[in-house]
C-alpha cells in the first residue's frame, strides 16, 4: 500500500503546478459546489430541486474554465464553455424576470 501512495505522490508533483492549475482547479470546485448545493436543497425539499445558486456557480466556474481553456489555447474546451455561459446567464435571466414580474 505504502508503494500506490508513493507512486500517487511523485505522478502529483511531477505534474505542471502554475497559478493557471490553479486557477484551473478553483473552476472545478464551483462546477462540483453547484452539484453539492443542488443535493443539498433536494434534500431539504425531498424532491428534486435546482436553486438559484446552481447557476452562479455554474456561471462562476464556466468564466474560470474559459480563462483557463484560453491560456491553454484548447479551441474544444473554449467552445463548449463559451456556449454553456450562454445558457447559464439565459437561466440566471428568466429566474430574476420571473421573480421581479411575481413581485410587480
Amino acid at each position: 500500500m505504502g508503494e500506490f501512495f508513493s507512486h500517487v505522490f511523485h505522478f502529483v508533483a511531477g505534474l505542471k503546478w502554475d497559478a493557471w492549475a490553479i486557477v484551473g482547479f478553483a473552476a472545478q470546485v464551483m462546477f462540483f459546489m453547484r452539484f453539492f448545493m443542488q443535493w443539498l436543497a433536494s434534500e431539504k425539499e425531498k424532491r428534486s430541486v435546482v436553486p438559484v445558486s446552481f447557476w452562479y456557480f455554474s456561471v462562476l466556474g464556466g468564466i474560470l474554465l474559459l480563462f483557463y481553456a484560453v491560456v491553454r489555447r484548447d479551441p474544444v474546451f473554449i467552445a463548449g464553455q463559451a456556449g454553456g455561459l450562454l445558457i447559464y446567464a439565459r437561466n440566471l435571466h428568466l429566474i430574476h424576470k420571473g421573480k421581479s414580474a411575481s413581485s410587480g
